[in-house]
């Protein structure tokens, strides 16, 4: 049993020295991001007030394939990269399915996700550009934590605004914030226009992440050398993430297989992105023995933007503070409900992922709130992780598939992204093993509403 257990780790000269930018490959390029005064395109300079202008300018960039990951940034990376690819072999017997599931353990961060993989980059170039402030938003706070984290690594001041519910939820999580030094606020607050316009209109708003998103704007508009980073949905960020999804290909061969699906839990795209991506490009050129790879987003039910929502422009944001951004969304004015996957409680996708959506080369699944944390205890007890509530998803979807290959006989490949360990989550757990959580499902009525269709 001890050599099932192997892992797949790289050396440090593996660990990817570039990101893979999509944009370049894709055979749609994502709709620009149109300013909201005027719905004209936007170009890489109307953003620089808000990010780092680097990220700026890789989140424009549709020409190069390649980006360089900057040596301080890499060297930053070795502290936990490579992470493991793991066959779950526990998980294979416990479902007595003929699938081979391997897994892309993001756990092992410092932070306990894969958010650190773009935190890094972003407070080292708003670290580079002389700011000394940054701001920005979280929910289930592996983001927040994360940005935390790496603005101390750079010497940089951090505020967070989490949202209400989450901050009340996960109180460990905005520990961590702040034992790295950063601010922590729940959102909405009193601290910001927009968040004062929120709870007069709702004193009992429980929050989203497009009302967080919408402080930290706002903070960061108004507060001198600040800048904010985000932490999923734009294309910069899913450019970081590329780091996964690069070194699970080289650990792939290493196991001699590749993958018939490649699925992860779906947000804003981040980690989907991340692990995806550069497979996904073998996909778009057409390589033979790797066109055939499906490309599956597990969403929450209660929060279905692909599996429900529109292509349209949208706000990233609920006060109307971001640029108009090519998404499927539900509404920016989205209320999602108050599941335990804080991280996937976002209204709208990536303008790429949006734009792959559209273009059949991914698709979407959603999934109920039981569902994901039945899987992640059947996870658990075959595989001696417990998951993060978001990465149920992308198990349970798994799940799904290797119970297919059993009725049907097939032998599949299917990888997946544990994009974050639960173990600052465990108050999810012991509602769910105590009978306390339900399903939360969008009525037609109230997802009409949301898009302004009623």
């Amino acid at each position: 049993m001890a050599e099932k257990r192997k892992r797949y780790l790289l050396s440090e000269d593996d660990i990817p020295r570039k990101w893979y930018n999509i944009q370049a490959d894709m055979p749609n390029k994502p709709l620009p991001p149109l300013n909201p005064g005027t719905r004209r395109p936007m170009e890489a300079k109307d953003l620089y007030p808000v990010f780092a202008c680097e990220c700026c300018d890789q989140e424009m960039n549709q020409t190069d394939r390649w980006i360089e990951i900057p040596g301080e940034v890499r060297e930053k990376y070795k502290y936990y990269r490579s992470t493991p690819l793991v066959r779950a072999y526990g998980l294979e017997e416990a479902l007595g399915t003929p699938a081979h599931i391997y897994f892309k353990n993001e756990s092992v961060s410092p932070m306990g996700s894969h958010k650190l993989n773009s935190a890094i980059p972003q407070a080292y170039y708003c670290k580079k550009e002389g700011v000394t402030n940054v701001t920005t938003e979280t929910g289930a706070g592996q983001w927040g934590a994360s940005l935390a984290y790496a603005a101390s690594l750079f010497g940089l001041d951090a505020a967070v605004y989490q949202v209400k519910i989450s901050y009340e939820q996960k109180p460990y999580r905005r520990s961590i914030m702040q034992t790295f030094g950063a601010q922590v606020t729940p959102s909405p607050s009193m601290s910001t226009r927009a968040g004062k316009d929120i709870l007069t209109a709702n004193p009992n708003c429980q929050g989203s992440l497009g009302t967080a998103i919408s402080e930290a704007v706002e903070l960061a508009r108004t507060t001198p050398n600040c800048k904010y980073a985000l932490g999923s949905v734009l294309n910069h960020v899913s450019l970081h993430q590329t780091v996964i999804g690069l070194e699970a290909e080289k650990q792939m061969e290493m196991a001699g297989e590749y993958p018939d699906m490649v699925i992860a839990c779906f947000g804003g795209g981040s980690n989907f992105g991340g692990i995806a991506f550069p497979f996904m490009r073998h996909k778009i050129k057409g390589e033979e023995g790797k066109s055939h790879t499906r490309f599956i987003a597990a969403e929450p039910a209660s929060c279905p933007k692909l599996t429900r929502g529109e292509f349209r422009y949208d706000f990233g944001d609920e006060a109307g503070y971001t640029p108009l951004l090519p998404m499927f969304t539900l509404g920016h004015k989205f209320a999602p409900a108050n599941i335990h996957a804080g991280g996937l409680r976002y209204h709208g996708a990536g303008s790429i992922v949006s734009q792959l959506m559209k273009d059949g080369l991914m698709e979407a699944v959603d999934i109920p709130q039981l569902e994901t944390f039945e899987a992640g205890c059947l996870f658990a007890r075959a595989e001696g992780i417990i998951p993060a509530p978001e990465s149920c998803h992308a198990i349970a979807a798994t799940i799904r598939e290797a119970r297919r290959c059993k009725e049907t006989g097939e032998e599949k490949v299917i990888l997946f992204n544990l994009s974050g360990h639960g173990l600052i989550d465990m108050a999810s757990y012991d509602k769910y093993l105590a009978g306390d959580l339900v399903n939360y499902e969008l009525s037609d009525e109230a997802l009409r509403k949301s898009l302004g269709k009623e």
